[in-house]
């Protein structure tokens, strides 16, 4: 975002921290990517940070909690990503109530469902075939980008780098297409 002249800032919203983590392992020479905690009840910060930066973006843990459900009244993206598995499929029937009750109070909310570490093999067709499973939830939109499972992305969250950082065109491309498709 930065590349394109927006400010950005993170919330991290998940108990474990990672992104804060990630944040405080970042190295002074990459670009200030601006990054702070909130837990409980986060509306109000997410609506503050919003004065301030031209994106919020806000990590919450991949379960139900108090953090997502008050995120989304603040929010006018929600990314939901998801391996394309079973495991992860049995799991939209309760994301979908809690983004439909969001949208009650937050009607401006536009939710998405992200398949990620999607295979690169050819072969494997699982991605597609969750792909039309997820259609039958008509609350969300299906992202046309899908992030596949590339070893790029583990070394630079260990790294504390961005995937522009890195020297990956592959994964550069995937995250472009993403914000370009969801957020731009």
């Amino acid at each position: 975002m930065s590349s394109i002249g927006k400010n950005l800032i993170i919330v991290d919203a998940d108990d474990q921290g990672s992104v804060m983590s990630w944040y405080n392992n970042r190295n002074e020479n990459l670009t200030h990517i601006p990054v702070i905690s909130a837990s409980g009840n986060i509306k109000n910060t997410l609506i503050e940070q919003n004065k301030h930066y031209d994106y919020v973006i806000c990590d919450s843990a991949g379960r139900d909690s108090k953090e997502l459900r008050t995120g989304l009244l603040a929010s006018d993206i929600f990314i939901s990503p998801m391996k394309p598995s079973q495991m992860d499929l049995d799991t939209i029937s309760h994301i979908t109530e809690v983004f439909t009750e969001a949208k009650d109070w937050n009607e401006k909310i536009q939710g998405f469902l992200l398949l990620n570490m999607c295979s690169t093999n050819l072969f494997i067709k699982e991605a597609n075939q969750a792909a039309e499973a997820l259609l039958e939830f008509p609350q969300f939109l299906l992202t046309k980008n899908r992030i596949f499972d590339r070893k790029i992305y583990r070394d630079t969250w260990a790294e504390s780098i961005t995937v522009i950082d890195a020297d990956n065109e592959k994964a550069k491309i995937e995250i472009e297409n993403l914000v370009n498709e969801v957020i731009l």
